[in-house]
């Protein structure tokens, strides 16, 4: 049987009534995606959120999260990203026990066949993201827990370019060669899953495939010109399902959000 993960990302959710940006609410975006999630076929074994969960990081915007998320009949795990505040989100929080009491919130957790690894990329402050040598060593350790287990290291920000100068010169600036090398010693590792650039993208990293995953509510402008605006558009949203396959690969599907006409049978 497969095992199926939900990766939704970038959500930022504001306190009831305001707006992200002056003119965007991402709670309805959020319920959406939520109700795609339940009505699929198969529905997934559980769900990652990997970061900037709100805009702000205040107390009333997680409020207003775990509200939204009390709807979910599905077991979910969160993640911080830049807009997020770590003390902040363990408060509302406090049945999610893997979130910790203090420092990072890293965590392992086995989804039916796969293990998940997340990593706390995040640095007070700033947008940019960082792995320190305790995080590196965090990971190396547990990795080692295990170096047979089907594993998947969940990040935010993710370690490579994307040729989005605005979002690449707030990417993650310190720490990418030596997570390449833990990476690329440790074959049971069979992806890198990250959110932070609202698209979907996908590119080699130490010999395995490493993506970002889009938002629910709003996305990135691809734009690739060297004076290109930081800049955001309603392109379609979605979120990604991971699948692994007892065959040994791991497949990722893009799901649009939202209801379509259809299913109509091939004749």
């Amino acid at each position: 049987m497969n095992t199926l993960l939900a990766q939704v990302t970038d959500l930022h959710i504001r306190a009831p009534g305001q707006l992200a940006y002056g003119r965007l609410d991402t709670a309805p975006y959020l319920s959406a995606a939520l109700s795609t999630l339940m009505r699929m076929p198969q529905k997934p074994d559980a769900v990652i959120l990997t970061g900037d969960l709100t805009d702000f990081g205040q107390p009333s915007e997680y409020a207003h999260l775990a509200e939204l998320l009390g709807r979910l009949d599905l077991p979910f795990y969160l993640m911080p990203g830049n807009h997020d505040d770590r003390k902040n989100l363990r408060a509302a929080f406090p049945a999610h026990g893997y979130l910790g009491s203090k420092g990072f919130i890293q965590y392992i957790i086995q989804v039916r066949d796969l293990r998940i690894i997340a990593i706390d990329t995040t640095e007070p402050g700033l947008s940019s993201g960082r792995l320190c040598a305790a995080r590196l060593q965090w990971l190396q350790d547990a990795l080692a827990s295990d170096t047979s287990v089907p594993t998947v290291l969940a990040l935010h920000h993710p370690p490579f370019k994307t040729l989005i100068g605005p979002m690449d010169e707030i990417g993650l600036l310190e720490g990418v060669e030596e997570l390449e090398a833990i990476v690329a010693g440790h074959p049971n590792v069979k992806r890198v899953i990250c959110g932070h650039l609202h698209r979907t993208i996908y590119t080699g990293f130490a010999g395995i495939v490493a993506s970002t995953a889009p938002s629910p509510a709003h996305q990135v402008c691809l734009d690739f010109g060297t004076d290109a605006d930081s800049a955001w558009n309603l392109e379609p949203p979605g979120f990604h399902l991971h699948v692994w396959n007892r065959q040994g690969f791991l497949l990722t599907h893009a799901v649009p959000v939202g209801q379509f006409e259809g299913p109509y049978p091939y004749l």
